[in-house]
């Protein structure tokens, strides 16, 4: 994949999965200005891109206010000359149930995951009308954004928001040439290490330990550079017709997520009161009702397969 010549911005990658990304794409040639709230960690990510022969440089800031996007913009501009690709990937965690959630629990992760996403790809979209000659803009979800998780209200609504967010902007921006895809990746991260299932095998992977294909396919679940190779698909001229999708990535698999249809529908003339409703759920609606979570399966026991 040959991204000589264009540019990108990678939210949050000081590390994990940003970091994956941003060294994927200069890999592949493209210039990437990097962005973390740790100035150390944004120059260690600029280190590591550059003493592997890619073009780097570092944009210091928590996304979220609008003065961080347009500086993220002005970066590329300033240094590279153009901005091609924006990769929305900062993020952070908050985890509690509903009933002990604070506003502020609640808000900080809004404002990173939605606020960010939309001020970023708001000046993206700004600079590639400039341009004329069209971008890329992929936001990062998640499963929980797909499905719900436990304990994850702000998670969940902010990541199911930024596939809004893709459905919207791919018909916005269609005649300028920019394409809006949502990457929903499962790797191992501080973020996935919260969730029990998912825990030992990010345990294993710092310890140096292979990830076992159960996990790989299974679960869909590798290494953060498993999921790079997406990010660096989407920004290249290779993804030019493809755009308001949600493509999953991790380990062994690649998956393309459905959009919410309407799975039945029922008609009564006049319309429906409570009664008629409650009358016909049993029967019509019931058996379509869908599940919520993601389920995992189980790994097998030990001596009967591989884990």
């Amino acid at each position: 994949m040959d991204l000589t010549g264009k540019v990108a911005i990678v939210t949050g990658s000081g590390g994990g999965l940003g970091l994956a990304y941003a060294k994927e794409l200069a890999a592949a040639g493209a210039s990437v200005v990097v962005n973390d709230v740790d100035p150390d960690a944004a120059s260690a990510a600029v280190g590591e891109i550059t003493a592997a022969g890619g073009r780097a440089v570092a944009e210091v800031g928590a996304v979220g206010p609008a003065k961080v996007a347009d500086a993220l913009v002005e970066c590329a501009v300033s240094d590279f000359g153009r901005l091609d690709v924006l990769v929305t990937n900062a993020g952070v965690l908050r985890d509690k149930v509903l009933w002990k959630m604070t506003d502020d629990d609640f808000d900080t992760v809004v404002d990173v995951h939605l606020r960010g996403t939309f001020t970023c790809a708001r000046a993206a979209a700004v600079r590639f009308r400039e341009q004329g000659d069209g971008g890329r803009i992929i936001v990062v979800g998640s499963p929980a954004g797909q499905r719900g998780n436990f304990g994850q209200t702000n998670y969940s609504a902010a990541k199911a928001g930024v596939v809004g967010f893709v459905r919207t902007w791919a018909m916005e921006l269609k005649r300028a040439n920019v394409t809006v895809n949502a990457l929903i990746p499962v790797a191992a991260t501080a973020m996935t290490e919260t969730i029990p299932a998912l825990k030992p095998y990010v345990d294993a992977l710092r310890a140096g330990e292979p990830m076992p294909p159960f996990a790989r396919r299974a679960l869909g679940f590798g290494a953060p550079a498993d999921a790079a190779g997406l990010a660096a698909f989407l920004a290249s001229d290779a993804s030019a017709s493809i755009t308001g999708q949600a493509i999953g990535v991790g380990g062994d698999r690649l998956s393309l997520w459905s959009h919410p249809v309407q799975t039945v529908a029922a008609y009564a003339d006049g319309g429906w009161g409570a009664d008629a409703i409650a009358e016909a759920w049993q029967t019509v609606f019931a058996p379509h009702e869908e599940s919520v979570g993601e389920h995992l399966p189980e790994p097998p026991a030990e001596g009967t397969g591989s884990r």
